[in-house]
């Protein structure tokens, strides 16, 4: 790929809506003050100590749009949006509790869907609320989990390696960037998300975090930004699925992918808890303190974030 296209892949991902939507959340810190990262706002999830427990807590809307024209889907999207969000904090999912409004049929598709998720992620969908109601739908789910160890961006450190973890088996939507691998993984897919768990408790990784709605370079730069760390990807390295685009698997939400951080001397460790259950982990390069987000190939490099200067959540300000 050229470097003018590197350039134009760079204002591409900068500008995708996941990533520009995410600026809202300094309005947390302008209202209650700022958080320390770790008990919130900052990483996937919240840690809440509770005797001797590390308690995880996380939250997701859905966009009402995409409630209104796949409510099944999206009720399965609210708990894997959780779950990862659970999986990426290195915590095994405890439950899921919803929100509902919306008119009968709508809702009980939605209702379907959270059951069918909830069954293949193992994890039960405890409880929540709903009302019927004949205006414009919308769906919120929250997960509950617990961690031994904690994958937390504020463990990012420079000398560390960046390692994909992803399932590259899936076809992308037609209507949306997102990338499901349910039909290809099933049932695996309830031991993948617990994978986390394992190089967590293993000392194999010490941060994480879910690929979303940001997109890849995005949610690295979400990684990256609590301690203005940098790193160089490596785009020969990159793994991408047969037959999508790689600035559409850059910019899509998959159904498994964790960037993680791993001690130098863990990297073959980490990627083997991954490819033993055959997911595709690879190293894409090391983290560094310059601050920048960068992408290489063989015509050059390109800067698509400098987190001395921007934060993309604006809770690194």
């Amino acid at each position: 790929m050229p470097i003018n296209d590197l350039d134009h892949l760079a204002q591409r991902l900068r500008g995708l809506p996941g990533v520009t939507a995410k600026s809202a959340i300094g309005a947390v810190t302008d209202v209650f003050g700022g958080g320390d990262w770790w008990s919130g706002p900052g990483d996937d999830g919240a840690v809440v100590h509770d005797r001797g427990r590390n308690l995880i807590v996380g939250g997701e809307a859905m966009l009402p749009s995409f409630v209104a024209k796949d409510p099944y889907g999206a009720g399965v999207a609210a708990v894997l949006a959780n779950v990862n969000d659970l999986a990426a904090m290195g915590a095994r999912p405890l439950a899921i509790v919803d929100t509902i409004v919306g008119p009968r049929e709508v809702t009980r598709k939605i209702l379907e869907g959270l059951k069918w998720a909830g069954e293949t992620y193992q994890v039960p969908v405890v409880g929540g609320h709903l009302t019927e109601s004949d205006g414009p739908p919308s769906l919120s789910a929250f997960g509950l989990g617990t961690a031994e160890k904690v994958l937390s961006a504020t463990h990012a450190a420079p000398g560390q390696a960046l390692m994909l973890a992803c399932c590259l088996d899936g076809r992308m939507r037609d209507d949306f960037l997102f990338f499901p691998s349910f039909d290809e993984r099933g049932d695996r897919l309830a031991g993948d998300v617990r994978a986390l768990a394992e190089v967590a408790e293993s000392g194999a990784a010490v941060a994480a975090k879910d690929v979303s709605m940001a997109g890849m370079i995005g949610s690295l730069a979400m990684l990256l930004e609590a301690n203005r760390l940098g790193v160089q990807v490596d785009m020969d390295e990159l793994p991408v699925p047969e037959g999508v685009p790689v600035a559409d698997w850059l910019s899509c939400f998959p159904c498994f992918a964790f960037l993680l951080t791993t001690p130098d001397d863990r990297v073959e460790e980490c990627a083997k808890a991954f490819t033993a259950r055959g997911l595709t982990a690879r190293r894409l390069g090391t983290l560094d303190d310059t601050g920048e987000v960068r992408l290489r190939d063989a015509s050059g490099s390109v800067v698509v974030f400098d987190l001395n200067e921007e934060s993309v959540t604006r809770l690194g300000r």
